[in-house]
């Protein structure tokens, strides 16, 4: 810590001051990220698109036929209510 001391210490005030400017720049734009990533917005739109990425990698087939039983479901449901009627 001392070294680090004594290395601010000989460098030029202009210097320090470029420096300062630069970190306060770099902390700005980390701020900047951050905020954008915990954006509700930002963070569904990131969901929807992993949901969108797995259900491109699910089997044709599995995906077919995971249809076909909603629709069969949803049939059914249908014809139950319009039979109790």
């Amino acid at each position: 810590m001392a070294d680090t001391e004594m290395e601010v210490a000989s460098l030029p005030p202009d210097t320090l001051v470029s420096e300062i400017d630069r970190t306060r720049e770099d902390l700005a734009q980390t701020i900047d990220e951050i905020s954008d990533r915990l954006r509700p917005k930002n963070i569904a739109r990131r969901g929807v698109a992993r949901v969108r990425e797995r259900a491109s990698q699910v089997d044709p087939l599995i995906g077919t036929a995971a249809a076909a039983v909603v629709v069969t479901g949803v049939a059914a449901f249908f014809l139950w209510r319009l039979r109790r009627r």
